[in-house]
């Protein structure tokens, strides 16, 4: 942008990289404690600039956008270069993936200490910030791609970090083919951007969709269907969300940035950063709503009947995502980003002290046999505490503010919205049960170890991480309380510039904001909501004291079954075994897949690719030219057999053969 300050922003995302060319490079013959530090050092780096970034935003104007001078793609008809883009939105989150993943590196360098591979850890970790950081600042479709689909590379390499083991890799493979189909959306969205726009530059599409405003449903549709495709793919919403409940194979640090705090919500940032597009077709807007509801709903009620401890939290992920899925269908974009950030503290808290839980038991996953770590490990006990009642959405914690947020945007939403509303209430209902089962399960009781039970606190090197995020799950969304509550939703108030401005291209906000200033930017470019009223307010109130009043019917049915009458479980699993084994089974979709797709497609490749194409056609086709040319040899090789007697014989035989044929076609002519 003219007059904009160079911020350096190509660093932020360069500085991980240079971690992972050292530690990938250098690593296996650094010692362990040069490996932790260089990882370290090259995410604490990034994480300062950021910082420092927050310190300096009243020295500049927002939106900056920094233009490398290398040339990337340069043709006569399609420009890109590597373009970087600043703006609130950009830095809530790169304050979230730079500040999450800090504190998982540091928490990596304990869990993982005695582990092999420990310097190919950490360079895949390092990759994958730079990847994310890329898709964080990108300022065009085409620079976010690379960002989309280096993430994915490093969550494939992380998920199948422990390669020896099938099941890993397995799930690495799982995780790269499922997210191969949301990314063909995303690559036809990019080429009808191309085909519309001719250019794939952010201010200029959102620009030229501003300035023309026919452009409603239509093509808008199409490219904005697609790009939800490619958000289902990588934030694991119906119908390609199967990926992530295996994903937790990778070790537990991995679960907790990548498929919790940072990459799966990848596909909310896209949808909030390309809003414009969306909020031309209400029927795009509406599928988004739809399917984040029924995700919600529909993974909650895995998470009921689920009893590896990483696999809860993984089905609890999925329905999280399908809030915010659901906030953006109800086009509260802000209220979207808000439980983004609340998310990554309470269950980047919650995948970690699950990792503690993990390590205090010697490496067992299974709830039921766990049990009484409350007082042997307690320092976790009550970090975990604090995520569980952030989760359940109880004040004052964190995720009480951004729930019910959504749920209030939701119920104001024009596609069904009492029914979106109600599906959102009663996942909160399911979500509180399952996750105060899973603190009953861990923490309460007596040790249900098979085995000798020697479960012991983790070192601070884990803990540190645990108690900073305890801290932001129980403060971090006093910046988003609403007025209804007493607060001023500092968060929505930030965001407005970018995500309240369908009417203005980037460029044109940027050219006022140097010209008369933020303020005059801001008004001119947001489109303000109507005022509340205090029946407004109201009805407010009254929603957030039913969503409290779920929650805690929530922890109250937990409370009864896993602590108070501890036999009911059982005796209801007996009762109701068909929907029991659903839910275990998770509702068989894998199966289903397995039957309708991957079977087919496997015996198609086999029968007909492989046997009738690559053995008929390819091997045939190579063998019969093989033949022909063995045969051609043979003959050559009886008329060059080198005896000269025998090239004589044809000398003559063919002289006369010649005669003949001239005599007999002269005598012919007379």
């Amino acid at each position: 942008m003219n007059g904009a300050p160079d911020l350096h922003l190509w660093l932020i995302p360069l500085l991980p990289f240079a971690g992972f060319l050292l530690n990938g490079l250098l690593g296996r013959r650094l010692p362990r404690a040069a490996v932790s530090a260089i990882a370290l050092l090259f995410t604490a780096a990034p994480l300062a600039m950021v910082l420092g970034l927050e310190l300096r935003l009243h020295t500049f104007t927002l939106p900056v956008v920094e233009r490398l001078p290398l040339p990337w793609i340069a043709t006569s008809v399609f420009h890109a270069g590597f373009d970087f883009l600043f703006d609130q939105l950009t830095q809530v989150m790169l304050l979230v993936v730079t500040g999450v993943g800090f504190l998982i590196h540091v928490y990596s360098v304990g869990y993982m200490a005695e582990e092999d591979g420990y310097w190919r850890f950490f360079a895949y970790l390092n990759l994958f910030m730079f990847f994310m950081l890329t898709l964080v600042l990108a300022e065009s479709f085409l620079l976010m791609f690379v960002g989309w689909e280096g993430v994915g590379l490093a969550s494939y390499l992380l998920i199948g970090f422990y390669f020896t083991r099938p099941s890993a890799a397995s799930a690495g493979y799982k995780a790269f083919l499922v997210n191969r189909v949301g990314d063909f959306g995303f690559l036809l969205a990019m080429f009808l951007l191309l085909a519309h726009f001719g250019t794939l530059d952010f201010s200029q599409v959102f620009g030229a969709v501003s300035s023309h405003p026919e452009y409603q449903g239509g093509f808008m549709t199409a490219i904005a269907l697609l790009l939800l495709l490619g958000a289902t793919g990588k934030s694991a919403q119906i119908p390609l969300y199967v990926w992530l409940p295996d994903a937790m194979e990778g070790p537990t640090p991995v679960s907790a940035l990548i498929h919790a705090a940072t990459m799966v919500t990848a596909g909310v940032y896209m949808i909030a950063r390309a809003h414009i597009l969306f909020d031309r077709s209400p029927l795009a807007l509406g599928v988004v709503a739809v399917i984040g509801a029924a995700t919600a709903l529909f993974a909650s009620t895995i998470a009921l009947a689920q009893t590896d401890i990483k696999r809860v939290l993984a089905y609890s992920t999925i329905s999280q995502l399908g809030y915010m899925f659901l906030a953006c269908g109800a086009a509260a974009y802000s209220a979207a980003i808000f439980h983004l950030v609340t998310h990554a503290f309470f269950k980047g808290l919650l995948f970690l002290a699950a990792g503690s839980v993990i390590h205090a038991m010697g490496g067992e996953q299974d709830m039921r046999r766990m049990g009484g770590l409350r007082k042997s490990a307690p320092i976790t006990f009550w970090t975990m505490t604090a995520a569980v009642l952030a989760i359940a959405g109880l004040p004052p914690f964190a995720g009480f503010f951004s729930k019910d947020e959504i749920l209030y945007q939701s119920f104001l939403s024009p596609t069904a919205g009492p029914i979106l509303w109600f599906v959102g209430l009663v996942t909160a209902l399911l979500t509180a049960f399952y996750m105060f089962r899973l603190w009953y399960l861990t923490f309460f009781g007596e040790p249900r170890s098979d085995g000798p039970h020697h479960a012991h606190e983790s070192p601070w090197v884990m803990l540190t991480p645990l108690i900073l995020l305890a801290a932001l799950s129980l403060t971090g969304g006093w910046i988003g309380i609403p007025k209804a509550l007493g607060g001023a939703n500092e968060i929505d108030r930030f965001l407005e510039p970018v995500l309240r401005a369908p009417e203005k291209s980037y460029e044109e906000l940027s050219i006022t904001m140097n010209v008369q200033g933020p303020e005059a930017a801001a008004n001119a470019s947001s489109t303000q909501p109507p005022p509340r009223s205090e029946g407004d307010e109201e009805r407010e109130r009254a929603f957030s004291a039913l969503s409290v009043a779920m929650a805690l019917l929530g922890w109250f049915a937990a409370d009864l079954f896993y602590r108070r009458r501890p036999e009911l479980p059982e005796r209801l699993t007996e009762q109701a075994r068909g929907l029991h084994a659903l839910l275990v089974h998770k509702y068989w979709v894998d199966e289903m897949y397995g039957g309708l797709i991957v079977r087919p497609l496997l015996f198609f490749s086999r029968t007909v690719l492989f046997t009738a194409v690559d053995r008929g056609a390819v091997d045939g086709g190579g063998a019969a030219l093989a033949g022909g040319a063995r045969g051609l040899g043979a003959l050559a090789q009886r008329l060059q057999s080198g005896n000269i007697r025998s090239y004589a014989g044809w000398l003559a035989l063919g002289a006369a053969a010649l005669f003949l044929i001239t005599y007999f076609g002269f005598a012919a002519r007379l």
